[in-house]
């Protein structure tokens, strides 16, 4: 008798009793994947970041190798030690510093945390910010910095965008505070791809002795191979006074296995308000330099395989393709009358709206052509999210759908567009 759905729900809450053979469990995973996203289709615009077949082979065999390792022992796995040193210093040396400092982590968000936190107590060592440290943070600035004062008792302050999309960099001046003790900008940003004036924002940072972090994690490990190969990039790194720390997702531009991201200080005193220590313990001392303790050595060996198979030339190849695929997007986009692409982004995320047709209306057109479409709240539009290798073959046929889309909303086919504007769970 086939066992039914409510039967299967109620055992699926308790431990099983019985274990089963490795073909079933496999089994059983492939058919819960079975309405996942099929992202090698080009048809998912975020979540994956794929640099090639090749790339991918890398960085899966180099984490099975350090499967089991844990870097939270670098006396017990000085392998990890070496890896990790290294992917900051080649980091910090794309980026436009020498002699910097810093880990990899687990993810932007842990990196952004990170950073917040070696502010607010190099503040607090320096008898600043109040019992409530302030951020000063454009609109666009990634969520995950008030996820991180609302765990630290800070607060970000976050101020208008100007009509390009970037950071008003007045605004962001005006905002400061006795209680301030630092600013952020991004490079670009998520919800519209743009790169903020960070020169500017740096200016006011030196002025007000403040601390600056770039959140780079997105553009971290893109950005400067884009320029190299001729792309207008402005200035956002540590090559631009008074930037004090920088994050950079390795799983997503680095082609790198989830979750890895690095946060890099400009020097080794800043980084030194990274680690936290505990002494008042039985087993002793207790000091990580990041938010988690145990840390996957797959994921730091992953990195480190990656950065070390493709090196500049490896990447600038993969960056090439990714940003071609960028302009004949977005010059297909142009050619939509209804369409415009939004901000003029610098690099791999795009979004673009209309200021006749329902733009959401146009993303459920695409949605029952098979695309999975992500949008953006402010303004309303459809959000690419971030291009790689495994979109650059598809763009003509996204831009068929697309105009087909348009047509279907000038023609009455979808009337009406839901809003359903989020991102993550």
């Amino acid at each position: 008798m086939t066992q039914s759905k409510a039967q299967a729900n109620a055992e699926s809450t308790y431990f099983p009793k019985e274990g089963l053979a490795p073909e079933a469990v496999f089994a059983e995973l492939d058919a819960a994947s079975a309405n996942d996203v099929d992202w090698r289709d080009g048809r998912l615009g975020l979540y994956v970041h794929f640099g090639g077949d090749d790339v991918l082979a890398v960085a899966k065999e180099a984490y099975l190798r350090f499967f089991s390792e844990n870097a939270l022992g670098p006396s017990a796995f000085p392998s990890l030690k070496k890896f990790e040193t290294e992917v900051v210093a080649w980091t910090g040396d794309l980026l436009g510093g020498h002699d910097v400092a810093g880990n990899i982590t687990s993810g932007g968000t842990e990196s952004i945390f990170l950073a917040m936190k070696s502010m607010r107590d190099r503040a607090r060592a320096r008898g600043e910010g109040g019992d409530w440290p302030e951020v000063v943070a454009p609109f666009s600035a990634h969520a995950g910095f008030d996820k991180a004062a609302h765990l630290m008792n800070m607060r970000v302050i976050r101020t208008p965008l100007r009509d390009d999309l970037r950071a008003d960099v007045d605004a962001m001046r005006e905002a400061v505070t006795p209680d301030t003790i630092g600013m952020v900008g991004s490079a670009p940003g998520f919800p519209h791809g743009v790169v903020d004036p960070i020169e500017d924002i740096a200016a006011v940072a030196r002025a007000h002795d403040l601390w600056l972090h770039v959140d780079c994690c997105v553009g971290g490990y893109i950005l400067p191979h884009a320029r190299a190969l001729g792309y207008r990039v402005p200035a956002f790194d540590f090559s631009v006074p008074g930037v004090c720390s920088i994050s950079a997702d390795l799983h997503k531009y680095g082609f790198a296995a989830k979750g890895a991201s690095t946060v890099v200080y400009r020097d080794a005193e800043l980084h030194s308000f990274q680690p936290y220590v505990f002494e008042d313990w039985p087993r002793g001392r207790y000091a990580v330099p990041t938010f988690a303790g145990s840390r996957p050595g797959g994921a730091v060996a992953a990195a480190w395989a990656v950065m070390r198979y493709l090196g500049r030339a490896g990447y600038e190849r993969i960056v090439g393709d990714i940003m071609g695929a960028c302009t004949r997007l977005a010059e297909g986009i142009h050619a939509e009358p209804e369409l415009r692409v939004l901000g003029d982004p610098e690099g791999p995320i795009m979004t673009y709206g209309a200021d006749e047709l329902d733009i959401f209306a146009v993303a459920e057109a695409l949605e029952e052509q098979g695309w999975f479409v992500t949008r953006g709240a402010e303004p309303p539009c459809i959000h690419l999210g971030m291009l790689t290798m495994m979109h650059v073959p598809v763009i003509d046929r996204y831009l068929t759908d697309l105009r087909g889309a348009v047509q279907a909303v000038r023609d009455g086919r979808v009337r009406k567009g839901a809003a359903r504007v989020t991102y993550g769970g």
